[in-house]
């Protein structure tokens, strides 16, 4: 998937754009000026995803969706967006723009796709004439609030010992948030299932699937492939045969080894100069030897 990644980044880096998450940011401090509109113009129910309405030809709702914001504003939804800023920034710096860039829009196709496939399965079980009342309503669940909550798992993953301070007072680690946030919004959507709510079902569904997608771009998913499953068998055995004291890989960035860490996968870097070696948690972050 990476060679995949890297030619898309070589035809279309281009057009990648730099601190994409400020401008997330902006325009849901639009949808709260709009969401200060009279109830009577209601302004937010036109830019909702609603597929009924884009069959019928309001493409705008394609893209505005992401303009309405995850909740009411509030000191609270004030501090999350600052910290959703911290949360993308450190995100772009460390995937590259372009990669960055790459998720979340994938994240949004993902989210038009989920409205789509509950919109036709509704229509299919429920009638026409119960999906076009209900979509207006249903619609909101399609919403930029789990393509949020997946960034912040995405977070978790890159900087699993980051410390943050819950409720502002206790400092705990992203990547037990991160279990928390995963368990909940797994639970939620197998409820969605049993309930056949299949807005929720396809709204979270579509994240982790963007989320599944990001995971194996890092390389984690390559340790169960039955070629690599038996490099590693071998591995072992040559590190088992290697003298005592002699190691054969080191990462360049925190010096770790297959001696010292022997669950730590180890490559080197095709875009540094020179025969660098990182640990599979450095790979993606280092800086490159130019």
């Amino acid at each position: 998937m990476n060679k995949f990644i890297n030619n898309l980044e070589k035809k279309f880096g281009k057009y990648a754009i730099p601190n994409l998450t400020l401008y997330l940011v902006v325009l849901y401090a639009i949808g709260y000026v709009l969401e200060l509109a009279p109830a009577q113009v209601n302004i937010i129910s036109f830019l909702t995803l609603n597929p009924e309405m884009i069959l019928r030809g309001q493409i705008w709702r394609l893209v505005t969706w992401l303009i309405i914001p995850p909740s009411k504003v509030s000191i609270l939804v004030i501090i999350t967006l600052l910290f959703y800023y911290f949360v993308g920034s450190n995100m772009e710096r460390t995937l590259g723009t372009f990669r960055y860039n790459l998720f979340i829009i994938s994240g949004a196709l993902l989210m038009i796709i989920g409205a789509f496939l509950a919109y036709f399965l509704n229509v299919s079980m429920y009638g026409i004439e119960f999906t076009q009342t209900y979509m207006p309503i249903i619609s909101f669940t399609f919403s930029s609030y789990y393509l949020q909550q997946i960034v912040f798992l995405a977070f978790a993953i890159l900087y699993p010992n980051v410390q943050v301070l819950l409720m502002f007072l206790i400092p705990i680690k992203v990547k037990y948030l991160g279990y928390f946030y995963g368990a909940f919004l797994a639970y939620q959507c197998f409820i969605a299932f049993i309930q056949r709510d299949y807005a929720v079902f396809f709204a979270i569904g579509s994240q982790f699937i963007n989320l599944l997608l990001f995971y194996a771009a890092l390389g984690k998913l390559n340790k169960y492939k039955p070629g690599e499953m038996h490099r590693r068998s071998e591995f072992q055995k040559n590190v088992r045969m290697t003298p005592r004291g002699v190691t054969r890989h080191k990462c360049a960035v925190c010096g770790r080894t297959e001696v010292t860490n022997p669950d730590l996968e180890f490559r080197f870097c095709s875009k540094c100069n020179g025969n660098y070696e990182y640990c599979q948690e450095h790979l993606f972050t280092h800086q490159h030897v130019k």
